[in-house]
């Protein structure tokens, strides 16, 4: 029996989508397509106030940038990009190409090809998202791609240092210094001065995924993004203080992100909501993380740690925490969720900054279907076919000349035939109609 103890909407695309957005978004990206450079300097003057010529960054710009960081700062982006690297490279070793026979002389086969050029999106705004540098661009070139091109957005006038080093040490080919609609329609179209890329990677605000959205086909991205989630399962020993600082610890990333409880104990469940009034107040961040807890938290109470799992498999939510005594458990019991954090002593935060697997996730439930930017989201799984087996050709021919004269497609049933009758001496009508007086180079007739 499921009891509510805070309930709030869940949300859904749905809740995401705005006329209006879609409106000034689909507005900006028509102009750039058809005025290319000369637009995208127009909205960055009137979004973020710049007005240089290039944006651009040259090898010098980016080397004096990342000098006025301090060493402290350059040391902890290379130690997570290296954990972040370590991660997505075994991810790549563990996708292989493979090639079977399945007849005489019939190989198929599949490679995982990369893209040819990505673009890594990453925000500035209120946070400026540092290790969304990591998350796209090393993917990127850990899968291989050989063109990756990064953007990100002045704040409030100023460069983000850290996040052009991130971009530079992650591998980033090409760096601007621009954000919003107009920084991901010059990655998608090609303008005079930025040729296009393939798919377009890393989160933003709600004009960014509105962008993402409508470009998508023209290009391909990673997950249509929505509003950070956090959901924690608990058990009647888990922590409650932990527990409150976890939840909050993502409702900071704006007003409207879902943060959740699930725990088979009450008391647990009270506690939590007892010190999150406490907590909260004090918050730096409780402009977003307030809002985001009164409107989306809930918290919900269970019979058992089983219908927990069934309850958070429903939620579908991007990150899932698990403090029970046996947080493994969850692998098998639990098959929605973009990400799990098993036990007390690992977080969503650690997850979003520090230890190597990506950031990127579904949310809005579309962890039902899909999960989160990896290696593999940069590679192209293609196959191939040979027949090297001239009998086997001829068989095949025979069974495809019946199979798609079936589905009424004389045209493909055509091309059995030539084979049949190529390699076994098949005869044909239609085939001696069309050769009547000529004599194919390399048959006997």
């Amino acid at each position: 029996m499921v009891k509510y103890l805070k309930q709030a909407p869940s949300k859904s695309f749905a809740d995401n989508s705005h006329a209006d957005v879609a409106a000034r978004v689909g507005q900006i990206i028509s102009e750039i397509r058809a005025d290319g450079d000369a637009a995208v300097r127009k909205y960055a003057e009137l979004f973020d106030k710049q007005t240089v010529q290039s944006f651009r960054l040259t090898d010098t710009q980016i080397e004096e940038i990342m000098g006025t960081l301090d060493q402290q700062v350059i040391d902890d982006i290379v130690f997570v990009q290296e954990q972040v690297r370590t991660f997505a490279q075994a991810q790549r070793e563990s996708m292989q190409d493979i090639e079977i026979q399945t007849l005489p002389g019939v190989f198929l086969g599949h490679r995982h090809v990369p893209v040819q050029a990505a673009g890594a999106y990453i925000p500035g705004g209120k946070y400026p998202l540092t290790a969304s540098a990591h998350m796209t661009i090393i993917t990127a070139k850990v899968a291989g791609v050989p063109r990756v091109v990064a953007c990100t957005p002045p704040i409030r006038g100023e460069i983000p240092a850290a996040t052009i080093a991130a971009m530079k040490l992650a591998g980033a080919d090409e760096i601007y210094l621009l954000g919003g609609v107009q920084a991901v329609a010059s990655m998608a179209l090609g303008t005079e001065s930025m040729p296009r890329v393939d798919m377009i990677a890393g989160p933003g605000n709600a004009y960014v995924a509105e962008a993402k959205r409508q470009l998508f086909g023209e290009i391909g991205i990673d997950l249509f993004a929505g509003p950070t989630e956090v959901l924690i399962i608990a058990d009647a020993d888990a922590d409650p203080f932990t527990i409150a600082v976890d939840l909050l610890s993502q409702a900071e990333h704006g007003p409207d992100s879902p943060a959740i409880l699930v725990s088979t104990s009450e008391s647990v469940a009270l506690a939590v909501l007892d010190h999150i009034e406490r907590i909260l107040p004090d918050m730096p961040t409780k402009d977003f993380a307030e809002p985001a807890w009164r409107n989306w938290g809930q918290v919900v109470v269970v019979e058992n740690i089983d219908e927990a799992y069934e309850v958070a498999d429903g939620f579908a939510a991007e990150h899932v925490q698990v403090f029970t005594a046996d947080p493994t458990v969850a692998l098998d019991k639990m098959h929605n969720y973009g990400a799990l954090f098993l036990g007390e002593n690992t977080c969503v935060s650690f997850g979003d900054k520090v230890i190597g697997t990506n950031h990127v996730l579904p949310t809005l439930g579309a962890a039902r279907y899909t999960g989160g930017l990896w290696v593999g989201k940069y590679l192209k799984t293609v196959t191939y076919q040979v027949i090297e087996n001239t009998d086997s050709s001829a068989e095949l021919g025979r069974v495809l000349g019946r199979a798609a004269r079936v589905e009424l497609f004389e045209g493909h049933a055509r091309s059995g035939d030539v084979r049949a009758w190529r390699h076994a001496g098949e005869q044909f009508d239609w085939i001696d109609r069309a050769l009547a007086g000529s004599t194919p180079a390399g048959v006997d007739r």
